[in-house]
């Protein structure tokens, strides 16, 4: 019988280690290795190859460049994809991880990954064991695999209105697609019409709704709403799945080919739960965590001058009892949205493990990066738990229709 080796021997022998260099190569041999037995691989495979084979002579490996000395692999990494997956997804605008986290938990298996930035894709490589792929801009709707259900965690952008105003001057017709280019909202469009995805989930700012006077919801609406999708969205808060207030928009769409209007999705009833912050803390933390005397007294007396000017701004020493401040990317800068209060001493900052479990991240999820990247990484993040409970909605829509398409 053939050995199955260890995707960490792997990872070690072939030097798989991510920085600024790294290029779509790396993404497209992760990928391969995790999609080999389905028709996914197909996308992955030709790339894969040629990277290998770069690989074996760079760093002087004897063996032929031959994917047969690599499988079956044993994925010894702390989420690995489901052996038998119910449903295929795609993350775009990926991060760390955390709506994949949500959708692989609900048996959904990954085949297609995207972000750009580095750091994230070393987090997102040594919990998941695949490289995302870079900037999704520079990727063709035509090299992504198919998928039941496309995931994006996206940015908010206004749409600019000079384009749409050139090509009226010019008669030509134009529709919401238009009027998205330029954004990377345009990428998921482009995706949704070239991939027909049966589902989707977007999450956002709860400022979405309000950016740019309205106009950037109503053209993402339309837009959607133009591919052929049925679209539902709302305002929900990670309150009550981890002491946290974090409020989000939500989008879910179903593609109208498929479902014919017949799904009856509704969100989530949200749970009286109530978290406190104290049950995240760690018993001990390190000593640097606490804030320096010029850092509190910085943060008091900023805090004052704004009191004083009748503006909100300051710092947040948060209620152990309660849930704290939303966290933001910008939490490496000082901490100051969530402070921890501390007997006889300056307050201190959370550390990264416990901005993990501020968003429901379990305590295996590993964090390789440097304090300040871990700050920014989880800041940025999702609420995991929330947007698995969205997912199990959505995912009991498709479960219902293919029922109904099997008859």
């Amino acid at each position: 019988m053939k050995k199955v080796k260890k995707y960490s021997e792997i990872r070690h022998k072939l030097q798989i280690d991510i920085d600024k260099k790294t290029d779509n190569g790396l993404a497209n041999l992760t990928h391969y290795l995790q999609n080999h037995k389905n028709g996914v691989s197909e996308y992955y495979i030709n790339d894969a190859t040629e990277y290998l084979t770069n690989l074996h002579a760079k760093l002087d490996i004897l063996e032929e460049p031959n994917f047969q000395y690599y499988l079956p692999i044993k994925w010894d990494i702390p989420f690995p994809a489901p052996e038998q997956p119910k449903f295929k997804f795609i993350d775009l605008f990926a991060g760390i991880g955390g709506i994949r986290l949500a959708y692989q938990n609900l048996g959904g298996k990954c085949v297609f990954t995207s972000e750009w930035d580095t750091y994230s894709k070393k987090t997102y490589e040594a919990n998941f064991g695949k490289v995302p792929f870079g900037d999704i801009t520079q990727i063709n709707e035509t090299e992504i695999p198919d998928h039941d259900i496309l995931l994006a965690g996206f940015p908010c952008q206004p749409f600019s209105i000079a384009g749409v105003s050139k090509k009226n001057a010019l008669g030509r017709n134009h529709g919401f697609l238009d009027e998205t280019q330029g954004t990377l909202f345009f990428d998921i469009a482009r995706i949704l019409k070239h991939k027909r995805p049966k589902t989707f989930m977007l999450e956002n700012v709860k400022n979405l709704v309000s950016h740019d006077k309205g106009n950037t919801f109503k053209v993402i609406q339309n837009t959607l709403r133009e591919l052929n999708y049925t679209i539902y969205f709302k305002v929900l808060d990670g309150k009550h799945f981890v002491p946290q207030h974090r409020e989000r928009i939500i989008i879910v769409g179903f593609d109208n080919e498929y479902f014919k209007g017949k799904e009856n999705f509704k969100f989530p009833e949200m749970s009286n739960v109530k978290f406190a912050l104290k049950d995240i803390l760690l018993p001990e933390v390190d000593p640097k965590y606490t804030l320096s005397d010029k850092l509190w007294n910085y943060l008091q007396e900023y805090a004052k001058k704004h009191k004083a000017k009748g503006n909100g701004f300051g710092f947040g020493l948060a209620d152990l009892n309660g849930i704290s401040r939303t966290m933001s990317a910008r939490y490496y800068k000082d901490g100051a949205e969530i402070l921890i209060p501390q007997e006889g001493k300056n307050p201190r900052r959370l550390v990264p493990r416990e901005c993990a479990r501020l968003q429901g991240f379990p305590d295996n999820f590993v964090i390789p990066v440097s304090d300040n990247q871990a700050y920014k990484q989880f800041g940025n993040s999702v609420v995991s738990p929330l947007m698995q409970a969205v997912g199990e909605c959505l995912i009991k829509e498709i479960i219902a229709i293919n029922g109904k398409h099997s008859e």
